[in-house]
């Protein structure tokens, strides 16, 4: 809320907290089903509508299947809500509500089913620890395509269009970084080394990401900015997420140092170059950063300390 116009702050909060809502509506009836249950290498089944089964008692993995459906669907809940950002101050709320409703089910549970639920990608040893494609590539990439569709707003880009309240994106970012360590962490299924270094990697590459991208700032502009620290964290975040869990410290380092750099030139190119009106740096914040990411998972899961690939992985099929 703090990075758009006082005008519709309400607005863009309304709409993230009814994405909350729809999206884990959607995600108990059929979308984890289909993302997670059986079905072949594109989308899942419907054993699991309604989550039919889905007991006190039931497991997934080592780990109670409760637990995993809550977890799975927290991120059903924020890639939505990441979209909003690209189009912000332009589009209807019933619009938002159908479109968000329609992706979920069209575009976010088969990449999930893809990726984490037995799907093409998982079978060929695509490396995605905790969602750089499924959540990242997937929001940044459908941002810049809603941004296109929706066109600039009144005013852009000549009209200077500054946040309203800075401290609260701020601390919005501080809880989000906090937050994040959830997503990553948790992404082990466990509570052990796995997780602990998933938790580390994390810390170091948005720190290193925050940095980068102050230095790019301060380099081009001649002074750093409170937003370019806090985006730069964010563009860490997003771009060691795939990685988390294959790679150590020195490579989450180089990761967080090329993520702020990379995603900084990124913004400057969509919107001085291309002049596309991507409200938040969707697109390039989080689907150049989780891009990036995945590439260099598989470079540094090998190197600098990393955990070795997986079984079946390769750096040519991460590329692929």
């Amino acid at each position: 809320g703090g990075l758009v116009g006082t005008k519709n702050v309400l607005s863009v909060l309304m709409q993230c907290f009814a994405i909350a809502c729809m999206a884990s509506l959607l995600w108990v009836c059929i979308g984890y089903s289909l993302a997670f249950v059986g079905g072949g290498s594109v989308i899942g089944g419907f054993g699991k509508l309604f989550l039919s089964g889905v007991g006190i008692d039931a497991v997934n993995g080592t780990i109670p299947e409760t637990v995993f459906v809550m977890f799975q669907m927290t991120f059903a809940i924020i890639t939505p809500a990441l979209i909003v950002g690209g189009f912000a101050e332009r589009m209807r709320f019933s619009s938002m509500l159908l479109f968000t409703a329609l992706w979920l089910l069209l575009v976010y549970v088969p990449v999930t089913h893809w990726v984490w639920g037995g799907g093409w990608l998982q079978n060929l040893g695509f490396m995605d620890f905790a969602g750089g494609s499924v959540v990242h590539v997937n929001a940044g990439v459908a941002a810049i395509v809603a941004a296109l569709v929706m066109g600039r707003r009144d005013g852009f880009p000549t009209t200077p269009m500054p946040p309203h309240n800075l401290p609260i994106t701020v601390a919005g970012a501080c809880m989000l970084w906090v937050g994040w360590f959830g997503f990553n962490a948790g992404s082990a299924l466990a509570a052990d080394g796995a997780a602990g270094m998933a938790m580390l990697v994390t810390h170091i590459g948005a720190s290193a990401g925050s940095l980068a991208w102050m230095t790019s700032e301060w380099v081009k502009f001649g002074k750093p900015s409170v937003l370019g620290i806090v985006t730069g964290m964010v563009a860490g975040l997003g771009t060691i997420t795939p990685a988390s869990g294959f790679v150590g410290p020195g490579g989450a380092l180089v990761i967080g140092l090329v993520a702020g750099v990379a995603c900084f030139w990124a913004t400057q190119l969509i919107k001085r170059r291309f002049e596309i009106d991507d409200s938040l740096d969707v697109f390039p914040v989080h689907g150049v950063g989780g891009f990036i990411g995945l590439l260099l998972t598989a470079v540094f899961a090998a190197s600098f300390g990393g955990q070795g690939l997986p079984e079946g992985a390769t750096v040519g099929r991460q590329l692929l």
